[in-house]
């Protein structure tokens, strides 16, 4: 409940919305001339954004498109095989997808605690999780952090477990050097409307193996035989096999075309996320609320998200009234994440306990992220940076 004291300084004539995307005139064009091509669905587009993400992430791995981070993971569990009898050890604090997807393959998910600090998975926790059921490990790199991955694939290795990568928040992060998305046999990206580079909705799986990569693509359309979707191409009507029990998870070239000039400027969006990133901290550094930490040493922070703690005792705001205060200065804000035992179905089904997660329990109930984007001018920066400082002093 909200105030009754509460009266923002000022209100903004348009609201701000949290993650809004850059779309330029080159993306435009390129959607219009598929559209115009008539070839809208999964194409020579597609073909193409999936070549240029590779080359990205270094040119060692096979990319494959799919319509969202949710089927990649899904797809990349099924293609190792992991199934009904199996365990797979993911994050306490995370998307639900991450879960989903799990539950979904038909194998059982398994929550290990975060690290009160960086806020991702707890190597330690994911070795007292580890049982003979045991099957894989799914790390989120979350907000744009790496996630420990010298402890992560050793323990993968130690005990010969399957490790998949969510780096839905992760495109331009790295650890020690190596991109986010090529430790384990699958890496799973997203390209969301709210993610670092869109395809409004899409995502792609990374893999060192190119076979992995051919029955990924096999599942992901149908399980019908490899290039199926050049059925209708000009070089004359092919058959198809069925020769699996597939997905319909395929990216369209209209996605695609968002994609392959999105990718283009990934570099330049990082710089002025990482820019936003120390105006925030500079800005915040006496408000009473928790800060990110700082990128370790030899890594890269993507930037994703930009989450600040408020502790109701400290701040003297609770998070959800801060949330309100926010919106009524016309600025979007959101939370990331509820941790996933907060969430009634998974309480029910798999009779987990918040406490047994303190600290992403204490997280989910204390965190907010504010908007984080390139397409923010710098007069939306410091309307945030007002509201916020106006949301925490009125009491």
């Amino acid at each position: 409940m909200i105030s009754e004291e509460f009266r923002p300084i000022r209100t903004r004539e348009r609201f701000l919305v949290f993650g809004a995307p850059c779309i330029e005139q080159v993306e435009i064009d390129e959607l219009i001339q598929s559209l115009r091509s008539g070839w809208i669905g999964t194409g020579p587009k597609v073909f193409r954004f999936q070549n240029d993400f590779a080359s990205y992430k270094g040119g060692e791995v096979t990319a494959v498109a799919v319509n969202s981070c949710t089927a990649a993971l899904h797809l990349s569990l099924i293609a190792s095989g992991v199934g009904p009898g199996d365990e797979v050890i993911t994050s306490a604090l995370t998307f639900c997808s991450t879960v989903n997807a799990i539950i979904h393959a038909g194998a059982t998910p398994v929550l290990a605690d975060v690290d009160p600090n960086t806020m991702n998975i707890d190597p330690a926790d994911v070795e007292r999780k580890i049982t003979p059921r045991t099957r894989a490990i799914l790390p989120v790199h979350f907000a744009g952090r790496p996630c420990e991955m010298d402890q992560l694939c050793a323990l993968a290795g130690k005990h010969q477990l399957i490790l998949i990568e969510d780096c839905a928040h992760a495109i331009e992060t790295t650890w020690h050097g190596k991109p986010a998305g090529t430790f384990g046999r699958f890496g799973c990206f997203s390209f969301y409307v709210t993610k670092n580079i869109t395809t409004g909705e899409g995502g792609m799986i990374l893999t060192s193996d190119p076979a992995s990569a051919d029955r990924l693509r096999v599942l992901g359309l149908h399980g019908m035989s490899k290039d199926a979707w050049k059925r209708y191409s000009d070089e004359g009507y092919l058959h198809y096999q069925v020769v699996d029990a597939g997905f319909k998870y395929n990216m369209t070239d209209m996605a695609a075309s968002l994609g392959i000039h999105q990718l283009k400027r990934v570099e330049t969006w990082w710089k002025k996320r990482e820019q936003i990133w120390q105006r925030y901290n500079e800005a915040f550094a006496d408000q009473p609320i928790g800060l990110p930490a700082a990128p370790a040493e030899n890594t890269r922070h993507a930037y994703h998200l930009y989450t600040v703690l408020i502790d109701e005792e400290v701040a003297g705001v609770s998070r959800d009234e801060f949330l309100a205060r926010m919106m009524r200065h016309n600025i979007g804000a959101g939370v990331h994440y509820q941790s996933i035992p907060e969430h009634p179905f998974y309480r029910e089904r798999f009779g987990w306990e918040k406490e047994n997660y303190p600290h992403a329990h204490r997280i989910g109930c204390q965190t907010a992220s504010i908007p984080l984007s390139p397409a923010l001018l710098a007069t939306d920066v410091e309307d945030v940076i007002a509201a916020v400082k106006h949301s925490l002093t009125v009491r």
